[in-house]
C-alpha cells in the first residue's frame, strides 16, 4: 500500500487532484468529509462540541449550524484549540478504519487540508502538495460564496506555502488551466507511483 498525504490551500484544488487520483485507482480518504461525519447529529462528536460550545452552535433541526461554530473559532484561538482537540482525534481515528479497509497494494489518498498544521508529514510515503497563487485562490473562494475578506482570512488561518513547501515530497502548480493540472497529476502518477506500485 502506498499511502499519499495530499494537502494546499483553501481554494488551491485540492478536490480537483484528490478526483484525478481517483480516475487513476486511488482510494480516497477525505478529512473534510470525514470531519462532517463525526460531527452529524447522534454522535460523541456533536456532544462534546455542544459540551464544550453550548447550543448557541446548534441549528434548530440538532445538527451542528457551522457558521455559528465558525463564528467563535476563528475569533478565538483558544476556542479552536479546544475544537481541533475534539474533532482531530475523531478524524484521524475514522482516516484509519478507511485506509485500513483499502485493498492489498492500494493507492490510498488521505486527502487532510491541515496535514502541515496537524503535523501530520511523516504518517505518509509521499506528501502532495497543491498550490495556486493567492488571487487565484481569492477569486475562486469568492465563486464560492466567500467575501474576498473572509476567503483572505481563512488562507491566513492556515499554514503558509512556503510551510507546506517544506514537508512537500511534490508540488503541484493549480495557477494555471485544468489540462495542466491534469498534466501534472499524470506526470506524478508515472514517475512516483507507478514505478512503486508496478
Amino acid at each position: 500500500m502506498v499511502r499519499i498525504g495530499l494537502t494546499g490551500g483553501i481554494g488551491s484544488g485540492k478536490s480537483t487532484v484528490s478526483a484525478l487520483l481517483a480516475a487513476r485507482g486511488a482510494v480516497i480518504v477525505d478529512a473534510d468529509r470525514i470531519a462532517r461525519e463525526v460531527v452529524e447529529p447522534g454522535t460523541p462528536g456533536l456532544a462534546r462540541i455542544v459540551e464544550a460550545f453550548g447550543e448557541r452552535v446548534l441549528a434548530s433541526d440538532g445538527a451542528l449550524d457551522r457558521a455559528a461554530l465558525a463564528a467563535v473559532v476563528f475569533a478565538d484561538p483558544e476556542a479552536r484549540r479546544r475544537l481541533d482537540g475534539i474533532v482531530h482525534p475523531l478524524v484521524r481515528a475514522r482516516a484509519s478504519e478507511l485506509a485500513a479497509a483499502a485493498p492489498p497494494g492500494a493507492v490510498v489518498v488521505h486527502d487532510v487540508p491541515l496535514l502541515v498544521e496537524t503535523g501530520q508529514a511523516a504518517s505518509y510515503d509521499l506528501v502532495l502538495v497543491v498550490e495556486a497563487d493567492p488571487a487565484t485562490r481569492v477569486s475562486r473562494l469568492v465563486q464560492r460564496g466567500l467575501t474576498a475578506e473572509d476567503a483572505r482570512a481563512r488562507m491566513a488561518a492556515q499554514a503558509s506555502d512556503g510551510q507546506r513547501r517544506a514537508v512537500a515530497d511534490v508540488v503541484l502548480d493549480n495557477s494555471g488551466t485544468p489540462e495542466q493540472l491534469a498534466e501534472q497529476v499524470d506526470r506524478f502518477w508515472v514517475e512516483r507511483i507507478q514505478p512503486v506500485t508496478g
